[in-house]
């Protein structure tokens, strides 16, 4: 018996929302990137892009558990010599909501060739509108953060 590989022409792709209010931001980014990737297809190839279209909502409403508020520190290098920056997620959140969702999401994906392609299906929103209503997008619940009573 012979095992089935989808051809390109093949792949259907469809369109996803997931709001991101009270979500925590891990748990978020590895439902998305899930769907990015077409794990949750039964036909998922891992050297072809199998996945759909998510549209995240709501970027600025993502939770952080614990101390992650002052303490989660981003970095990056300017190319110049000792031009390294840190910027904390209090900071980034109230500055670039939809970066801190894109970066969590971005890096939960491969690093390579697949990974930059897959990433460019991701729509990331402050707010509840997004530009992408005629694609019907499909609603998807993820699990909410619930404090300890």
């Amino acid at each position: 018996m012979k095992t089935y590989m989808p051809k390109a022409e093949e792949i259907e792709r469809s369109w996803y929302v997931v709001d991101a209010t009270g979500v925590p931001l891990g748990r978020l980014a590895s439902e998305v990137a899930k769907i990015l990737r077409g794990k949750h297809k039964p036909t998922f190839t891992p050297h072809l892009d199998m996945g759909d279209y998510v549209v995240v909502t709501n970027a600025e409403k993502v939770v952080l558990t614990g101390k992650k508020w002052e303490e989660k520190v981003y970095y990056h290098h300017t190319n110049y010599p000792g031009g390294l920056k840190a910027t904390v997620y209090k900071e980034m959140a109230k500055k670039f909501p939809e970066r801190v969702v894109e970066l969590a999401v971005r890096r939960m994906l491969p690093q390579n060739k697949l990974g930059r392609k897959t990433f460019k299906k991701l729509k990331v929103y402050r707010g509840e509108n997004h530009p992408h209503a005629g694609q019907k997008p499909e609603k998807i619940e993820v699990q909410k953060y619930r404090e300890e009573e």
